[in-house]
């Protein structure tokens, strides 16, 4: 596609490089940033309030201006401008523009940290950075937005493992494509918004990231029957009445779009390779959300669907008219579009919507592993290897069944903990928990048998032999503890607590 069909009205990136540089001299970096505003307008900043950032840039340095500039939308003497950038080049590839009031930025351009340290920065629509990705308000169809949790939120849960392809399906404003371009030989980035498309070459651009195969189009049309080893999508998942605005309206009616790219991405897959989604799904009267979702699998993929959040159908309504500014209009006509919604709710039996993280992975297995969970509790970024090591951990419990259990090795996991929970004096705990206080951060009670097995797992003797020697503890017969144990390990091996030893060589 040619630079002209993608960037008409946005600025060049032909000289990207000389504006990296002015930015960084600048510390113009997401570290520089947080050093000049401190937490709390750092931190005002991502809930759209820019008061304090305005209060903390008053001075006259490089930094304050390109803050003033890019992210605040202020306009600021030239004179100023020129100390802090290349104004020829700025004007000329049209990053800035002149105004009666000072020198304007003509897009957002916000720093971002990459996650070993790199010095990133994501390009969006005028007003789209401050706050992220926290809706249109008003915008045009096409507006493309800046970072937002969920854009971090799937950067986050995204398996890093070196791959020779990849494809970033809705790209936005570039930051999935970013990061794959990090890992990935090669990277394709789709959109059916042609300017996402040109904010998405900006992004690359101006962090000094390698280019990437941009394709315009919808789904999974722009690539054909070409197969990747890793597929993210940030999706226009929204289950609303109309598509008005791109970034987040699928154009299909209720979660049909989130379903079919779920159901065509096992066609795209290599074998081994990863899908990546946010999605949302109804709650229908009458069905379970968790076999609506788990009908969505494709054959020949393993899958670990998690609910992190649902929302009634009110709420969810109410979230959205906000998005768009529909709240800022006159009450009627708020109400009008209030009741659009509800009536599509209504019509499709809809009592809530789900929101949560997809992933699939290609396997071909006869026995493929669908788990899926509610997981509405705190968890820690970047969750990637957590993700990895989950489908590690399926492919090693399809192989192993009780015998081979009971015959390998285990070792509990680093930063698990046990907790005893009961009444203060007791003399026994009424049960034991064990706490993982990395990743999923899952918690699960134990009996005295569990917790005593867990304790002893540092991969010396073999499960079998330390359900002997628990039974010989507790006077219970070996084999029927042998018998029912497995269940219970298997579990502490899927959940994350338990994992097999290394060989010993």
């Amino acid at each position: 596609m040619s630079t002209t069909s993608l960037a008409a009205g946005l600025p060049a990136p032909d000289q990207s490089a000389r504006l990296r540089d002015a930015l960084l001299a600048a510390d113009f970096t997401a570290d520089g940033l947080l050093e000049l505003l401190g937490a709390p307008a750092y931190s005002a900043l991502a809930r759209s309030e820019t008061v304090p950032a305005l209060r903390a840039t008053r001075g006259a340095s490089p930094l304050e201006t390109l803050v003033r500039l890019f992210l605040l939308q202020h306009p600021v003497a030239p004179e100023r401008v020129r100390e802090a950038l290349p104004l020829d080049v700025a004007f000329a590839d049209g990053w800035v523009a002149e105004s009666a009031d000072g020198v304007r930025a003509t897009v957002d351009i916000r720093p971002y940290g990459g996650p070993e340290g790199q010095d990133w920065y994501i390009v969006s629509d005028l007003g789209c950075a401050v706050g992220g990705a926290g809706g249109a308000s008003g915008r045009d169809e096409g507006v493309v937005l800046g970072v937002g949790g969920a854009s971090t939120t799937l950067a986050g849960i995204t398996v890093r493992t070196p791959v020779s392809s990849a494809l970033d399906l809705g790209t936005g404003s570039g930051i999935q494509a970013l990061h794959a371009t990090q890992h990935a030989t090669r990277v394709t980035a789709t959109d059916l918004n042609p300017r996402a498309l040109a904010f998405t070459r900006l992004t690359l651009a101006l962090s000094g990231a390698p280019e990437a195969d941009l394709r315009e189009g919808s789904l999974f049309a722009p690539v054909g029957s070409e197969t990747f080893d890793l597929i993210v999508s940030n999706p226009p998942f929204v289950i609303s009445p109309g598509a008005r605005l791109t970034y987040r309206d699928g154009g299909m009616g209720g979660d049909d779009l989130c379903r079919s790219l779920v159901q065509q991405a096992g066609d795209r897959l290599n074998q081994g390779g990863f899908a990546q989604f946010l999605a949302n799904w109804q709650h229908v009267e009458g069905e379970e959300w968790q076999e609506r979702v788990r009908s969505w699998v494709p054959r020949g993929c393993d899958a670990w669907i998690v609910q992190r959040e649902v929302q009634d159908v009110t709420q969810y309504s109410e979230l959205w008219l906000r998005d768009s500014g529909d709240h800022r209009t006159a009450p009627d006509a708020y109400a009008a579009r209030y009741a659009e919604w509800l009536d599509e709710f209504e019509a499709r039996g809809t009592k809530a919507v789900g929101f949560g993280w997809i992933t699939l992975r290609k396997t071909d297995s006869n026995r493929p592993s669908v788990v899926v969970e509610e997981w509405p509790h705190p968890v820690e970024q970047p969750l990637g290897e957590a993700v990895r090591a989950h489908f590690a951990r399926q492919d090693y419990l399809r192989t192993h069944d009780d015998a081979a259990l009971l015959a390998d090795h285990f070792v509990l996991v680093d930063e698990v903990v046990q907790e005893q929970v009961g009444m203060p004096g007791a003399e026994d705990p009424e049960h034991v928990v064990l706490r993982q206080s990395r990743g999923m951060r899952r918690a699960t009670k134990v009996d005295t048998v569990g917790a005593g097995f867990a304790g002893v797992c540092d991969g010396t003797l073999s499960a079998g032999r330390i359900l002997d020697a628990i039974a010989q503890l507790v006077g219970e017969d070996p084999v029927l503890l042998r018998d029912r144990t497995p269940e219970a390990i298997r579990l502490l091996v899927q959940e994350g607590f338990l994992e097999p030893a290394a060989p010993r060589g």
